[in-house]
């Protein structure tokens, strides 16, 4: 990676880090029929992990289509 990237995702990171770690109140979640009750530093770093999971699962996917397209096209 070049160096510009790698200082970007770190100040993405420390400000990311910085947010959860200033919401540590309790707040009530709703998830279907079920309530749960969390710190809200706990509820930002599980959306941030579901979102880092589904933006790898997205890029995966479209990398072995255009592998594939570019195979087809061959």
């Amino acid at each position: 990676m070049n160096k510009q990237r790698i200082i970007g995702i770190a100040i993405a990171l420390i400000l990311t880090l910085i947010v959860i770690i200033q919401n540590s109140e309790q707040v009530d979640t709703d998830i279907l029929f079920i309530t749960i009750t969390m710190p809200r530093a706990a509820l930002l770093g599980l959306t941030l992990l579901i979102g880092i999971i589904i933006g790898f699962v997205y890029a995966t996917f479209r990398e072995k289509a255009k592998a594939k397209a570019n195979a087809d096209a061959e």
